[in-house]
Order: structure tokens, then C-alpha cells, then sequence
């Protein structure tokens, strides 16, 4: 089975910025609590005969607020998982702005918790070097039953160095993010089928920026809309049956598709929109804000979407024009019959044990109620306070989840592989934004990482030039600054100033985990 890898820190950040978008906004949710947890169901706490350990955790927080006289040691939340697991659990909070560098502060202070949640693989793997972290194995087999069956064999394998678990990784819970939408109204208007095709998204393309597709005389519509960075092109590059930056095999070895002839294609036909002016002018310096409002505003018809924009721009999209009518469409199929999108890793986030900790069996079978019998609570919230069951589906009472938000601080620190609670937490949010179907869309074709490992040493030295680098060269090709043969002197550039070190890495690394 292929791993989901989230392989930059941005792919981690947005992966919170979802969960964010999908449960904040009004009518948006993920339910919230009650204060009496001991109704919501789970497992009765154990008997306060038993001994009661106590641990501190440190945990992202998202920047969250508490609601007046709650904090993050005094709400119903935290004291559910108290109760549930008969320990004594003291929670710190460092500032969201510049986490990281706060986790390292406290790594060289002496003063250290029994868990730390971190966001960042390379944090990860500098402490197993300086061996700050306690192998997990045997605490794993004796205290984590539901942290083994809810976290797949490749996702263990991203947090194991030489043998030894240093890590409980938490799950992406999403396959991808990409999704192509279009205007069905101005398919219509136009006398198209809904591309499936390469060639037939081309001439959709075409027609959305010269044929007039909304109607009213004017000249101002483009027929595809990128962003800067290179962002958004992922269903193009996977009709060339690849993804940037991702490695993938090739006659029994690892290679970096950024430098593959197929990524050469991709470039080839982007700029060939370029060039013919059915590409939005100002892609490169489009943000995401940017683009939400010139999709919400009717300057373009069909792009690669985020799986949520259905509650997004597209459905503002449609509340500025009732006569919009978005579509997901099938993605692109390449001149070789390919399809696919840019694929998430499995690890969203590392808990941690540092080696001074007196009670790690207390993190691991904290982690295990809270991916276990816990995990639809801190999904959820409270079962007839936040949520309801009807007619056989979950239905919020978004003002009390909107009260409660805080409660994904805990519910982001582990997450189950492949919940069917996370369906039911979409399909609250109305199941008219077909938010599961988008994603399920995607895992249909999904283009995943095969590498999995922590970065190597050779990706910390070069990886942040060669992508740098990458942007640069392929945005240039684009928009018609650089030949497309450019692409063959970056390629020999890059296997140069690091690549090629890193190539050797990361098949050293394949050998050994095939």
C-alpha cells in the first residue's frame, strides 16, 4: 500500500487551514461539547483505586480561542480524556506563531514534558539524531491496541528510524486536495460535453476565454487560473501520469518527477495555453484570495478547486449569480491514457516522547483512548448537546460547535486512518457541498509519494534551492521568459547543486524499505 506523504511544511499547514475552512465558517462544523462527559458515551473511567499518573503535554493550538472561564486545562474536552483514562494531564500551549522554534526552546530548557506534538519531519528526525527521543515499540505493543489498528503499516514506517518507533504519527485525513470543477450554465450556453481529454479541456479552456461563455458582450473571462508558485496545476501533471517534487519509481529506482520528460509535457502544454491567452494573465501573482474571487466573481469558469470550495467560492460563485452551476469533472486523461492529482502522505504530525519522561505508558495510552474510544467525542462533541443523530445522519447545531471550537486542538493531536466518524462529520456540513465525493474523487486517483522517510541530510542542505529554483525556471518556461528546452539545463542543474546526492539517499533508503 502507498503512503500518503506530506512532504513540505506547507502541505502540513494546509492541511489545517482545511480542517479550518471546513468547520469554522457558518453554516460550517465539527460539533462541540458538553459539560457533562461522562453522559457522551466511551468508556466508564477506570476505578480511582488505581494509581493516577501525571503527565504534560505540549500541543498546537491553532491560535484557537476559549470561550469565558474555559482554558486549555479547564474544559469538558480535556477532562473527558481525564476521566476515560484515569490520568492526571496538565496541557501548555505555545504561541502558534513560530511553534517550531518555541518546541526548541523547550528541548534546551531541562525542563521537559512527557509529550510534544510536532508538525515538522525535519524537527522530528534532528532529535532522534541527538537521541532526545524514547523508542516507542514496546509501550506501543503493550499500551497502544487502537493506535495499531488505526494507524496503517507505511505510516509507522515514516516515524521508524533503524528499527525503533520514535513517533505516534496522526493521519491526513484527506487523500489530496485538487479537484476540477466547471461552469455547467456555460458548458450549456456553449453547446460543450464536459471534457475528459487533455485536448478536450483545452477546447473548453478556449472557449471559456474567447466564445463569451457568461453572456454579457464583454471580453473578461479566462479559460484557466492558476496561482503563484506553481500552485494548482496538479490534475494537468497528472495526465502525464506524475506530480512535482514527488519521487517515483523508474526500472527498480527512486527518481524525482520535477525532472522527468513528463514533467517537460506538462510545462510544454501550460505554455502553450500562455502563449495562446487561456491562461488568467496574472496567474503567477494570484494568492489563494485572489483566485477564490475572481472564480467567486465569474472571471473563471473551470480550474483545479480544493475539495472544499464547494462551501468556498463556488458557492459564493453561485450566490452572486443564481445562475451559476459548478460540476466536478472527471480529470484530464494524458495523450497515454493518464489520470491523477497531487496525493497527501498518511503523517500529518509527530507525538513525541522525550527520554526524560517518568510516564510514557500515560502518553501512549492517552493517544490510544483518544484514537480509540475517544476519538468520535473530540471529533464530534458531545452526542445530543453539539450533534444529533436523524434520519440516520449527523446533524450539528452549528452555534454550539462554533462555542466549542477549541475542541480540535485535542481532536488534531491523533487521527484515525480512514474514519468513517470523519464521513459523517462532511456529511454534517451538508451534503450538498458533496464533500465526500470530492474526496472520494481524488483518492481514486490519487498520485502518492514513494518516498516516506524522515528528510535526509542531503535534502535539509539542498531541498529548499532546488525547489526555489524549480518555481523559478518552470514559471519562466510558462509564461514564455524561457524556451521549453530550458527545462533540460534545469534538469542537469539540479542533479548537480544536490540532486543527485539526495537521489542516492533516498534509494539507499527504498532498498531497505521495499
Amino acid at each position: 500500500m502507498k503512503i500518503w506523504k506530506t512532504s513540505t511544511s506547507i502541505l502540513l499547514v494546509a492541511a489545517m487551514l482545511v480542517i479550518a475552512a471546513c468547520s469554522s465558517n457558518t453554516p460550517s462544523g465539527t460539533p462541540a461539547p458538553s459539560d457533562k462527559p461522562k453522559e457522551s458515551g466511551g468508556p466508564a473511567a477506570k476505578p480511582e483505586t488505581e494509581e493516577k499518573a501525571s503527565i504534560e503535554v505540549v500541543l498546537f493550538n491553532g491560535g484557537r480561542k476559549y470561550p469565558d472561564g474555559a482554558d486549555e486545562n479547564n474544559n469538558p474536552y480535556i477532562q473527558y480524556i481525564r476521566e476515560n483514562t484515569n490520568l492526571d494531564i496538565t496541557v501548555k500551549l505555545p504561541p502558534a506563531d513560530g511553534y517550531q522554534d518555541a518546541l526548541n526552546v523547550i528541548m534546551a530548557s531541562g525542563n521537559l514534558p512527557d509529550m510534544i506534538q510536532s508538525l515538522d519531519a525535519s524537527w522530528f528526525e534532528s532529535y532522534v539524531k541527538q537521541k532526545a527521543l524514547l523508542p516507542l515499540n514496546d509501550l506501543i505493543d503493550q499500551y497502544g491496541p487502537e493506535l495499531k489498528k488505526n494507524i496503517p503499516e507505511d505510516a509507522w514506517k515514516s516515524v521508524t528510524i533503524d528499527g525503533n518507533i520514535y513517533a505516534i504519527p496522526s493521519m491526513n485525513v484527506v487523500p489530496g486536495n485538487e479537484v476540477m470543477y466547471a461552469r455547467k450554465d456555460w458548458l450549456d450556453r456553449l453547446g460543450l460535453k464536459p471534457p475528459k481529454t487533455l485536448e478536450e479541456y483545452r477546447e473548453v479552456m478556449r472557449a471559456f476565454a474567447f466564445d463569451d461563455p457568461d453572456g454579457n458582450g464583454q471580453d473578461d473571462t479566462s479559460g484557466f487560473i492558476l496561482a503563484e508558485n506553481l500552485a494548482r496545476i496538479a490534475p494537468i501533471a497528472g495526465a502525464f501520469g506524475i506530480q512535482r517534487q514527488m519521487w517515483t519509481e523508474r526500472d527498480g529506482q527512486l527518481v524525482n518527477a520535477s525532472i522527468l520528460p513528463e514533467m517537460k509535457e506538462t510545462l510544454a502544454f501550460l505554455a502553450g495555453l500562455q502563449k495562446d491567452n487561456i491562461l488568467d494573465p496574472e496567474w503567477p501573482l494570484n494568492k489563494a484570495a485572489n483566485l477564490d474571487e475572481k472564480i467567486a466573481s465569474g472571471k473563471v469558469g473551470l480550474y483545479s478547486a480544493m475539495w472544499y470550495d464547494t462551501r468556498g467560492p463556488i458557492l459564493t460563485s453561485q450566490n452572486n449569480d443564481p445562475n451559476a452551476e459548478w460540476i466536478a469533472l472527471d480529470y484530464p486523461t494524458g495523450p497515454e491514457g493518464k489520470q491523477g492529482t497531487h496525493g497527501h502522505g498518511y503523517t500529518a504530525g509527530f507525538n513525541v516522547v522525550p527520554v526524560t519522561s517518568e510516564q510514557p505508558e500515560a502518553v501512549i495510552r492517552m493517544l490510544n483512548f483518544m484514537i480509540g474510544d475517544g476519538y468520535r467525542t473530540l471529533l464530534l462533541g458531545f452526542e445530543n448537546e453539539v450533534w444529533k443523530m436523524a434520519d440516520g445522519k449527523v446533524v450539528t447545531d452549528f452555534d454550539k460547535h462554533n462555542e466549542h471550537i477549541y475542541r480540535q486542538t485535542l481532536g488534531e493531536v491523533i487521527k484515525p486512518h480512514a474514519s468513517e466518524d470523519e464521513r459523517d462529520r462532511l456529511d454534517s456540513l451538508g451534503t450538498q457541498f458533496n464533500l465526500n465525493a470530492n474526496l472520494d474523487k481524488i483518492a481514486e486517483v490519487a498520485i502518492r509519494d514513494a518516498y516516506y522517510g524522515v528528510p535526509t541530510p542531503g535534502m535539509g542542505k539542498h531541498k529548499a534551492d532546488l525547489v526555489k529554483r524549480e518555481i523559478e525556471t518552470f514559471t519562466k518556461i510558462i509564461v514564455g521568459q524561457l524556451p521549453i528546452d530550458a527545462f533540460d539545463s534545469f534538469v542537469e542543474e539540479w542533479k548537480a547543486k544536490g540532486g543527485d546526492e539526495i537521489t542516492k539517499e533516498v534509494n539507499e533508503w527504498y532498498a531497505a524499505n521495499r
